[in-house]
């Protein structure tokens, strides 16, 4: 293994949840990749004008640093509820989470502030990957996701990644009337801002849905995006940017 792979695993976020063994899943940081500003330097998205074949180096130290038989399922995300089988996407298709029970099929989604949501049960035979902003949770592309899992609530597990905190996300009236006609109990997850306006809450809206669909076992949640520049790429902070990925797949 190279120094540079190294380097690679060393800035990889694992999360901690009691998954089974087989169950493997990591979530990248913007550090020890090849790229350059503004998307230093692991960015992994081909769809933000970075350099393609910078984007394709990166993606290809993912793979090696992961020991991965198979390139992740790449998606194009549009901030909807699609879900599709990881090992059926040979290119990136249009959706925003992938679920497999087939070993070796990475489902992966990118972000930078929005919220990834890596699933799977407590027998490690099915795993998934959402990508959950406001827009994906406010249309339920949790709970699509979980349908295809196909196993009763108690049985699964959830891990949330990487997102924007909720003291820096601020979002206007209308983003708080959305879950509010979804859950007049979401309104907890929303603050008055100095601004005027809200500061919304993504890790316990997305508990919220969690518990909603029966599921009790919810890890995750303690991150920024916003808040460290140095360790994660933020949209919300730099408009121009790259993205992360979170990956989880069964070995």
């Amino acid at each position: 293994m190279t120094k540079a792979i190294e380097y690679l695993c060393e800035s990889l976020i694992v999360p901690r949840w009691p998954a089974p063994a087989q169950v493997r899943a990591v979530s990248t940081t913007r550090q020890n990749g090849v790229s350059l500003p503004p998307y230093d330097t692991l960015n992994l998205a081909g769809h933000v004008g970075d350099d393609p074949v910078r984007v394709a180096e990166n993606r290809r130290r993912l793979v090696m640093a992961l020991d991965l038989a198979h390139e992740p399922a790449w998606l194009k995300q549009v901030h909807g509820t699609a879900v599709v089988a990881a090992e059926a996407v040979s290119a990136p298709v249009i959706a925003d989470a992938a679920w497999t029970r087939e070993p070796a099929r990475p489902c992966v989604v990118m972000t930078a502030d929005c919220l990834p949501v890596l699933l799977c049960d407590r027998g490690g035979t099915v795993v998934a990957a959402a990508h959950a902003g406001w827009r994906g949770l406010a249309a339920d592309v949790i709970g699509a996701t979980v349908a295809r899992l196909a196993k009763p609530p108690m049985e699964l597990l959830a891990w949330l990644g990487p997102a924007i905190g909720p003291e820096v996300f601020e979002v206007g009236e209308e983003v708080r009337e959305a879950f509010m006609r979804l859950d007049a109990g979401n309104a907890l997850c929303f603050q008055p801002s100095p601004a005027g306006r809200w500061l919304a809450d993504l890790y316990e809206l997305a508990r919220r849905q969690l518990r909603g669909l029966g599921i009790s076992a919810i890890y995750g949640g303690e991150f920024c995006t916003f808040s460290e520049p140095s360790r994660f790429f933020s949209y919300r902070r730099e408009s121009r940017t790259g993205r992360m990925a979170s990956l989880i797949w069964l070995e």
